[in-house]
């Protein structure tokens, strides 16, 4: 359950920097991505467990990448949670894999590669079906 709340907070987060435009929202998520890999062993030697339930910068992160680019409509948004959350719970071939990196990479990879392919799958639902 910590991983849907941490997804949850992403939303005002994603909200702010699509304000700020793309070039923003991309600088914003690489300076989170390299704050958070660190963080993340240091926070899995603390907690003395890796990939700890107190650990949601990872989801944050996934669904800033789930989101990227996506008009900002209550149903694409919900759309693109359901679908990073799906995919992150499920974890289908390779995002499983990713999982067994070293360090804090395993942590977010595994939702990085989660909302990647949320965010491709979300993109064709779009172009087949609606608008976002």
């Amino acid at each position: 359950m910590p991983g849907t709340w941490g997804s949850l907070a992403a939303l005002p987060l994603w909200w702010g920097l699509t304000l700020l435009g793309p070039w923003s929202y991309g600088l914003a998520f690489l300076v989170l991505l390299g704050v958070s890999v660190p963080a993340i062993r240091l926070a899995e030697e603390y907690l003395g467990r890796r990939d700890h339930p107190a650990i949601v910068v990872d989801e944050v992160l996934g669904m800033l990448i789930a989101l990227a680019g996506l008009p900002g409509s209550w149903p694409g948004l919900a759309a693109g949670f359901v679908l990073f959350r799906l995919l992150d719970i499920w974890k289908p071939f390779p995002i499983k894999y990713m999982e067994k990196l070293p360090g804090g990479w395993g942590v977010v990879m595994d939702d990085l590669a989660a909302g990647a392919l949320a965010r491709g799958l979300l993109g064709m639902l779009l172009m087949f079906g609606g608008r976002g």
